[in-house]
């Protein structure tokens, strides 16, 4: 085990001992950092949601869900599970922080596919996180953005955008506002 103790791994996984065991790894990056407080562990908790995504006619669809999220690996990962009862849709966000990159991958996996998509990278600045990913919607290449902001105790934004033109022009077409059960 690369020198690693089998009580520091299982001290690791509950987060006891998280910082020791990754730079004792002979995969850590050398100069590892710990995600800072703000990135994913707001989102942990209980969630409803006020959903309104952009159709196909122009018109915006609005509907309810809810969300309930797990920080796991000490704060290195967060699961969430999204359940919209409107539409039957169930998906499951998985977020890990990329310690070599020091990025967040955010990925998503609908239960319809069931399939774990390319995750959108990125990172929080300033109290707002900002992913990007490329993407193919059949007709051409472009980019999507995930944007998190307005993060409070109590409520956060989520919003999706897409570009066709390299990001100089951004069509945002679904909002998420999210507000803390427990």
């Amino acid at each position: 085990m690369n020198g690693i103790g089998r009580r520091t791994i299982l001290q690791g996984a509950a987060g006891l001992t998280l910082t020791p065991l990754l730079m004792q790894s002979a995969n850590a990056a050398s100069s590892f950092v710990l995600p800072v407080h703000g990135d994913f562990g707001f989102l942990t908790g209980e969630w409803k949601i006020a959903n309104r995504q952009h159709q196909p006619d122009g018109s915006w669809k609005e509907f309810s869900g809810a969300a309930t999220v797990h920080m796991v690996l000490g704060g290195l990962g967060s699961i969430e599970e999204l359940r919209i009862p409107a539409t039957t849709y169930l998906g499951v966000g998985i977020r890990m922080f990329d310690v070599e990159k020091q990025l967040w991958a955010d990925h998503w996996v609908s239960a319809t596919a069931g399939v774990v998509n390319l995750p959108m990278m990125g990172s929080f600045k300033a109290g707002i996180g900002t992913f990007i990913a490329d993407d193919d919607d059949g007709k051409g290449l472009n980019k999507s953005r995930g944007i998190w902001d307005r993060i409070t105790r109590t409520s956060c934004r989520w919003y999706q955008s897409a570009t066709k033109d390299g990001g100089k022009t951004w069509d945002d077409n679904w909002y998420m506002d999210w507000t803390r059960v427990t």
